[in-house]
């Protein structure tokens, strides 16, 4: 089993910055896409941020600019810098892993979710 450890999360002004981190740990042999999605209250899950396999990064439109998503050197852990941050920011955001267990075979992990809260 794999799983997806997140922090960072928290309560902060408009304007403001956080750093979230993910670090997947337990059965990998290699990891594809690695990155964020948000859901708020009422919403779909979105895009937020991704890493890629060919080491590309995606951002969705509303982020752009603002949040930027780096891996770590052991290639594990995922990091979202996320300035600038508004009120609309507000949601659940959940890391995702494509996780390849073993050659042929692949899934996807998500982690349990880090609320981030935009308020004054």
């Amino acid at each position: 089993q794999v799983q997806l450890a997140e922090s960072g999360g928290g309560l902060v002004q408009p304007g403001g910055s956080l750093r979230l981190s993910c670090t997947a740990s337990g059965s990998i042999f290699s990891l594809r896409d690695m990155g964020w999605y948000r859901q708020a209250p009422g919403q779909q899950r979105e895009l937020v941020a991704v890493f890629t396999r060919n080491s590309s990064a995606l951002y969705g439109d509303s982020v752009k600019g603002r949040f930027t998503i780096s891996r770590g050197n052991a290639k594990n852990t995922v990091y979202l810098q996320m300035n600038f941050l508004k009120p609309e920011d507000t949601a659940v955001y959940y890391c995702k892993a494509e996780v390849v267990p073993y050659p042929g075979v692949v899934y996807d992990r998500w982690g349990q979710g880090t609320q981030v809260t935009v308020s004054s």
